[in-house]
């Protein structure tokens, strides 16, 4: 774990050495920023350390003949299993632990450390900014009288949103309202204040011609403007960032919103089943570790048996990758999509050791 972590450090910090110098962007925030990576890192390697560290360990208990040694003392293979089992079990608790509360923060923390430290805010990936949708609900009834786009170029870091456009929509989908604000804090409890707001409302009776258009369109200007909206800055946020990089809880609320509003859920769906399945994938690797134990020595060295076990780790990681995007594809149950890397594995691990237990 260790020399990967060094490894991808150097990487990014090699990265990271093109924005030291710009402002007071230093060589020691980037030294804290990539520090701040490393968990996720981490996270992410722990199948492939625990395949490689426990081929390792079982590699060298066969060259020494100890594995024969236990065998003949009555270790069964369950016995063997039931003892990696304990050791797997405390690396699923710190993968979870890894992956649900100290990467997802760590991730947070440098993102914001980084663009407070550059004076940047947050921006879409799209030339026209960020788009969310959330529906209006009457203040009384709670009923939904229709729906609601927001547009924001920017996010400032304490969520402020800034070159807001609001396009308003009936329940027939009919354009109610379009409105522009220069700024929107958020207030709490789903409470929006808009700031220099521009507003234009669209009359749903029948045009005819000979109806002007102010008729038509009625225009005003506002100071400020009070608006509810299920739209937060932690929702903004979490569309800005790597679903992948999220915890848990965060996957399960954004997704949640999604089907409220009547959006596409699939690849946070996915990447959510991937999360709480994720932590199980160090016993997968240390199931299909064992069958080394039982290679003599002539099936390899340790060397050749450790590179398996890398190319091994780096095939499980791609394979996960793959089949998200597979499944994203193809509309597959994102259970199934998230599920089928380690199940494949599993089979593949099942498999080896009734080969080595047979001969």
């Amino acid at each position: 774990m260790l020399a990967f972590l060094a490894l991808f450090a150097f990487f990014d910090l090699m990265g990271e050495l093109g924005s030291v110098g710009r402002g007071p962007y230093q060589l020691e925030h980037a030294l804290v920023y990539v520090s701040l990576g490393l968990p996720a890192y981490a996270y992410e390697l722990m199948p492939i350390v625990t395949l490689i560290g426990t081929i390792f360990i079982m590699a060298q208990l066969a060259a020494r003949s100890e594995f024969t040694v236990m065998r003949a003392s009555s270790l069964s293979m369950a016995g063997a299993l039931g003892l990696l089992l304990r050791i797997a079990l405390l690396l699923a608790v710190v993968t979870f632990l890894l992956g649900e509360f100290i990467s997802p923060r760590c991730n947070e923390f440098r993102e914001n450390f980084k663009r407070r430290i550059q004076g940047s805010v947050f921006s879409a990936e799209f030339s026209s900014g960020l788009w969310a949708k959330d529906l209006i609900r009457d203040p009384i009834s709670g009923q939904v009288t229709g729906s609601r786009f927001l547009n924001a170029k920017k996010i400032d870091t304490d969520g402020t949103i800034r070159d807001v456009h609001l396009f308003e929509f009936d329940r027939k989908m009919h354009l109610v309202s379009r409105l522009f604000a220069k700024r929107g804090e958020f207030q709490g409890d789903e409470q929006w204040r808009l700031i220099e707001v521009e507003e234009q409302r669209f009359s749903d009776h029948p045009t005819s011609a000979d109806r002007q258009q102010s008729e038509l369109i009625s225009q005003r200007k506002l100071g400020t403007l009070q608006i509810r909206s299920e739209i937060t800055p932690d929702i903004l946020s979490v569309m800005l960032a790597d679903p992948k990089l999220m915890s848990a809880l965060d996957l399960a609320q954004y997704s949640h919103h999604l089907k409220k509003n009547q959006q596409r859920s699939e690849q946070y769906d996915i990447a959510l089943w991937t999360k709480l399945l994720y932590p199980i994938t160090p016993l997968v690797m240390m199931v299909l570790a064992l069958p080394f134990a039982y290679l003599q020595v002539r099936s390899g060295g340790l060397s050749l048996k450790v590179f398996v076990g890398i190319m091994i780790g780096m095939g499980f990681h791609l394979m996960n990758s793959l089949f998200s995007h597979i499944g994203l594809l193809n509309t597959w149950p994102p259970l199934m999509t998230a599920a089928l890397p380690s199940v494949l594995f599993l089979f593949a691990a099942i498999v080896a050791l009734r080969w080595v237990e047979r001969h």
